[in-house]
């Protein structure tokens, strides 16, 4: 259990979400010290932007190197704050390494374009540096999405100021501590704190671009404080993605894919399976697969290497999540496995299948963001189709199905960045998707990425009148 102490607001206590053991205390960085990190990132803005970009891909690949090196004690740090399985969390930093070397390789490669003007001029559109990225990144993948965010900003000539999750924040002062080694003094700089310290970073009017992954409730904070100071933003904020159950699938296969999307890392995973939609013709057989499949799921520390299903991050997130299993069950729906809060140590939350949902079910409505499975049967693909085409969010969707003209039509219709077509996960390197609606806008990965950390500008050059 942690060391007694009285609470203190400014104060970041994580605990161990598999035992409740003290991982450590840090202190949140008050408005003047927010200031203190971005005003040596605005400073050396112009000498950054001024490196040219292959001395700048260096000093990325440099800093691959270094977190690769250190990729034990970050995902040892990771397991321990959010509590994923430690084979994931060392995927996730493996992740993190090849996202910065893919930035290093891709940096140097950022082209304008060239205009066709007058036969006496020079027209060109030139990509040039923001200025200053506030990152501010989520706790559920605390290596991976920072070096894409960091990556991106760096080669392309911006300082970075980096804010990490309250629920992550050794993990992301380690990793900024390993990148900074290989980066010039002031380049990139590091915030500990909770939300009143993101507030007085995104509202400085010395940032230019803030970058954010995370919930809703916070991009769309963020985008009202960028809205007064002029700021660009990138968001990638919450999502309650659909996955639809077709006819003629093989249904063990299909309950595999519903479990992986909707258990892998406790379901704390952005693109997450959060409701499932599944044609009657195959529902009773999904449903006892997919129940075999949470029921075989190893429950226990992420530190264990047979673990499948760690713990929640908190008691908080703990709540939330079985508050919207309580209140689906009390509206009607059946809790088939799991749904309730087992005892002793650790915020664990057990896979749950529910069946008999419905749409106005916060668990089908909201982004729960645990392992539940929340399951509507509908009477055909359109109808499936209907349903998880609504909802406020446009993130990502999973269809499977064996029609092919089904596959066409879910593609093209459903209103979200990412669609997977008969598999919950996965994809080529280097995708890129611009969600949609309450989930955010801008791309936030690939080659795409570096023009959302750049401005445009565009030179005319004539000939001079002498």
């Amino acid at each position: 259990m942690p060391d007694a102490a009285p609470y203190d607001p400014d104060v970041l206590t994580v605990l161990d979400p598999a035992d409740g053991s003290l991982v450590g205390r840090l202190a949140c960085a008050t408005p003047a010290e927010v200031d203190a990190a971005v005003e040596p990132a605005a400073k050396t803005a112009p000498d950054w932007a001024r490196t040219s970009p292959t001395d700048r891909a260096a000093r990325v690949a440099e800093a691959a190197a270094l977190v690769e090196a250190a990729a034990d004690e970050l995902a040892l740090l990771t397991t321990h704050e959010m509590g994923k399985p430690l084979a994931d969390a060392r995927g996730g930093v493996e992740a993190g390494v090849a996202t910065l070397r893919q930035y290093a390789e891709l940096g140097p490669l950022h082209r304008g374009r060239a205009l066709q003007g007058g036969w006496d001029a020079t027209d060109l559109m030139i990509p040039q540096p923001r200025g200053v990225v506030a990152a501010i990144t989520p706790w559920n993948d605390p290596v991976a999405v920072p070096c894409g965010l960091l990556g991106a900003a760096l080669v392309t000539g911006s300082t970075v100021v980096l804010k990490p999750s309250e629920r992550s924040p050794h993990t992301g002062l380690e990793l900024a501590r390993v990148m900074a080694e290989a980066l010039p003094a002031g380049v990139l700089q590091v915030l500990v704190g909770d939300g009143r310290t993101g507030a007085a970073l995104t509202g400085s009017a010395q940032v230019d671009l803030v970058a954010h992954v995370g919930s809703t409730a916070t991009g769309r904070a963020i985008a009202q404080a960028a809205a007064r100071t002029g700021a660009k933003v990138v968001l990638e904020n919450g999502g309650n993605d659909p996955m639809i159950v077709d006819e003629g699938v093989d249904v063990a296969w299909a309950a595999e894919q519903a479990a992986l999307g909707a258990f892998a890392n406790a379901g704390q995973i952005c693109t997450s399976v959060e409701r499932i939609y599944v044609v009657e013709p195959v529902a009773d057989a999904f449903l006892e697969a997919l129940v075999r499949r949470a029921d075989a799921l190893v429950v226990g520390p992420g530190t264990d290497p047979a673990t499948q299903l760690g713990p929640l991050v908190d008691e908080r997130l703990r709540g939330t999540v079985h508050e919207h299993v309580e209140g689906a069950a009390a509206a009607g729906a059946t809790v088939l496995t799991g749904g309730e809060v087992p005892g002793g140590p650790g915020t664990f939350y057990p896979a749950t299948v529910l069946a008999g949902c419905t749409d106005d079910m916060a668990v089908m409505r909201e982004e729960t963001f645990g392992p539940v499975a929340p399951v509507r049967v509908v009477p055909d693909f359109a109808a499936a189709l209907d349903c998880a085409a609504a909802g406020p969010y446009g993130l990502a969707a999973v269809v499977l199905t064996a029609d092919m003209e089904h596959a066409q039509r879910a593609w093209r219709e459903l209103p979200v960045g990412t669609v997977k077509v008969n598999a919950a996960f996965g994809g080529a390197p280097g995708g890129a998707a611009q969600p949609r609606g309450a989930s955010g806008s801008g791309f936030g990965y690939g080659p795409e990425l570096l023009d959302e950390m750049t401005t445009t500008k565009v030179v005319h050059v004539g000939v001079p009148h002498v």
